[in-house]
């Protein structure tokens, strides 16, 4: 290889972090103002850093005939920054690309006049969305998680405000103790960003943020409104009331207003897996599940597949990482199984995400079963689907399908591709889908279909919960391109 070639190599690299440089700034400006998002072919660049910015980028040529370089989408931020438009989530690569490469510029237009037509719909329109308190009742895993997702998105624009937590204890150290699992994750990583403890307010500040610590052992025992919080909605992590009666609690609570389970619900608790069923949630819901961590990876994929191809019927094999449910150590459990080492043994076990399918998407009552083994390691699982279809297809065809389904269906939010031949579970630990479709794995003989779907049973999860909160808030902005 010549210098020449090395110097070529090395100036390419360069321009790139430039351009990602000059991008990071412009992102961040055009969310905490604007309340704009910025995606590149579905992945958000909030708070991404400049190889974050590049390697995103890079991504694009996965999914097209042609690479997308920094220095074609730089000049469709820089005009967006200069914009003004109401809240979006705006993929800046598929328009600079269709711009670029896909037809989609008229008669020689600018960069400008493109942009105005293509946002017709959010230029000069005015920001008419109300801001909304949020409390986290809960501040385990799930809890931790969402807190990190709506601290993230500070701001004067933002329009979730994290006010407080509620736990039990209340000990010495709480506080600290609780800032630290906030601070440090094993698995997710260190927090980005500051966090400080305030005894005198007994609150955590993270990022300019300032979280009250409640502490309570019923969820009817706390006053919001004398921490100067209104019209609340209760992120219900807990698990410990899963009915009307026992999540109605909340709502006797000062300053509630509505109440999020994170996990299956009981009764007639409407189950919602977002970008499949979020549209039956009415203003006037005052409790709603978001499902379970299964439910949210296999539905969107099953939705699609089943609008496209029909499913007859299918077994759904869930291999999923162990819970706090389970023991480190052999030791006495109430369920079947789960009382030995979760660390040292495949556990196989019952699930009901298959049969809550249908609680989200009704035509496909009856068709499905499932069962789950629990396996030695701490997150990131996988659905195997064993499908009969209405009609016949190929591996290629199928996976063409779902590949266009994770770029430009209504499900682009939830669901994801990959063509990796080297991907493992650990490789997918943070991954905002709600499932990542494994297609070197697919296999399809006739119709019948075999699909491998991977998912961050914490991480991506709360990305789902955290797009049911602002439903129920009314904070639904377009994505554009649609």
């Amino acid at each position: 290889m010549t210098d020449a070639h090395n110097d070529t190599t090395l100036r390419s690299w360069e321009e790139r972090q430039e351009y990602a440089e000059m991008m990071q700034p412009l992102i961040g400006r055009l969310y905490r103002t604007k309340g704009v998002e910025i995606l590149v072919y579905g992945r958000s660049l909030l708070n991404g850093s400049t190889i974050d910015i590049i390697k995103t980028h890079r991504l694009v040529r996965q999914h097209e005939d042609h690479k997308l370089r920094l220095r074609e989408s730089y000049p469709f931020l820089a005009a967006l920054a200069e914009m003004d438009i109401a809240p979006a989530r705006i993929d800046l690569g598929k328009l600079a690309f269709a711009y670029h490469f896909g037809g989609e510029r008229q008669n020689n237009e600018s960069v400008q006049e493109y942009l105005n037509r293509k946002l017709v719909d959010i230029v000069g329109k005015a920001d008419e969305i109300e801001p909304r308190d949020v409390v986290l009742y809960g501040f385990g895993r799930i809890g931790r998680l969402l807190a990190r997702l709506l601290i993230e998105r500070n701001g004067k624009n933002n329009k979730l405000r994290l006010r407080a937590i509620v736990v039990r204890g209340g000990g010495e150290g709480d506080l600290e103790k609780r800032a630290s699992l906030l601070r440090r994750d094993s698995i997710h990583g260190p927090f980005n960003g500051s966090i400080t403890v305030d005894h005198k307010n007994n609150s955590i500040k993270a990022n300019g943020t300032q979280i009250q610590v409640i502490y309570a052992n019923s969820p009817d025992q706390v006053d919001y409104t004398a921490f100067g919080i209104k019209d609340a909605i209760i992120v219900d992590n807990t698990g410990v009331w899963k009915d009307e009666a026992g999540l109605g609690l909340h709502l006797k609570a000062k300053g509630s207003q509505k109440v999020l389970l994170t996990a299956p619900a009981k009764g007639d608790i409407k189950n919602i897996v977002h970008g499949v069923n979020h549209a039956d949630i009415l203003p006037d819901d005052l409790i709603v599940s978001a499902a379970s961590c299964t439910t949210n990876a296999i539905t969107p994929v099953l939705k699609a597949v089943n609008d496209e191809f029909g499913i007859k019927n299918g077994h759904v094999e869930t291999v999923h990482a162990y819970t706090n449910d389970q023991n480190l150590i052999d030791n006495y459990h109430k369920a079947e199984r789960r009382g030995r080492s979760a660390p040292l043994n495949m556990v196989i076990t019952s699930t009901g995400a298959a049969k809550a399918v249908a609680k989200a998407l009704p035509e496909l009552k009856g068709k499905l079963t499932g069962n789950a083994i629990r396996v030695p390691t701490p997150n990131v699982s996988m659905a195997i689907m064993n499908l009969n279809l209405e009609r016949e297809t190929d591996r290629e065809g199928l996976n063409d399908f779902l590949r266009h389904a994770a770029l430009h269906s209504d499900l682009q939010n939830q669901i994801d591709f990959t063509s990796s031949t080297e991907i493992v579970s650990s490789d997918l630990v943070g991954s905002r889908y709600a499932g990542i479709v494994d297609s070197q794995a697919t296999i399809v003989d006739g119709d019948r279909a075999v699909l491998y779907v991977w998912y961050d049973n914490e991480f991506g999860y709360s990305c789902q919960v955290l797009r049911v909160i602002q439903d129920m808030a009314g904070l639904t902005v377009p994505n554009i391109p649609a």
